[in-house]
């Protein structure tokens, strides 16, 4: 497979100020099975788990585990009920990612910013108290049934968030430093639709594209483009190619 980058030269316009990221708090992935999930990232890659959250900790929808690696943080949880929004969620995709969630100053106003530009609220700015304080968010919908949660944590001291308590497991790092970029697969002929909605409803700058002749194989092909507020780049298949790498990479194998 050959990838080569082309940078774009088309400026957008519009000043990314509006929305000012800090960094990627966490990425949550649902799971069929929490703690097995948990073991997979703890033994296979190296990440630490430091938090639960479960039937112990008062938490009766879920059990949740945070696991870190230097400055990048997971999180991985199963549903108890097969009725709950976690477990639908999860019958329908699998294991994947279900919320990439960034740290603001101010989840009010990061909600406020891009549900006036044209995002759809997934909720409105809340607080959640415990005796660690407050843990503010708010999220909108992107790709798929992705969402962007924002994350204010400068008045709470615990160690995820409420009902979480603090795990200490002896870990052997793999040196996994930072989450470097994210990968959004989106649908065939909505690349356009999502470059414009990360520049218009989140403030972030086309960067480079990829096409055809720069990523492909002899069965398949991929057009990308990266987004930057954070290097963040979106995927679909080529219309032109036989079959999208995106496409290919998702047959199940018996």
């Amino acid at each position: 497979m050959v990838t080569k980058a082309k940078n774009d030269s088309r400026p957008m316009t519009e000043e990314a100020d509006f929305l000012q990221i800090k960094s990627v708090d966490h990425v949550h992935f649902y799971a069929g099975n929490a703690k097995h999930a948990m073991y997979y990232w703890w033994k296979a890659f190296g990440f630490k788990p430091v938090a639960y959250s479960g039937l112990e900790t008062g938490n009766r929808e879920f059990a949740s585990y945070v696991l870190e690696s230097g400055q990048a943080r997971l999180v991985v949880s199963a549903a108890y009920s097969p009725s709950s929004p976690l477990a639908s969620h999860h019958m329908v995709h699998g294991d994947g990612v279900k919320v990439i969630a960034l740290e603001v100053d101010d989840v009010e106003k990061a909600w406020q910013a891009t549900t006036s530009r044209g995002g759809k609220s997934a909720w409105a700015p809340r607080e959640e108290k415990d005796d660690y304080g407050i843990y503010r968010t708010s999220a909108i919908y992107t790709y798929g049934e992705t969402l962007h949660v924002f994350v204010d944590r400068a008045d709470y001291k615990g160690t995820f968030a409420p009902t979480y308590k603090s795990l200490n497991y002896e870990t052997e790092s793999t040196g996994l430093a930072a989450i470097d970029h994210i990968v959004g697969n989106v649908q065939l002929g909505k690349m356009n639709h999502w470059v414009n909605f990360y520049h218009q409803v989140m403030g972030f700058r086309q960067l480079m594209h990829f096409d055809d002749k720069d990523i492909s194989t002899e069965y398949s092909a991929l057009m990308s483009k990266v987004m930057q507020n954070g290097k963040w780049p979106r995927q679909v298949p080529d219309q032109r190619a036989r079959r999208g790498q995106t496409q290919e990479s998702d047959r199940r194998v018996p």
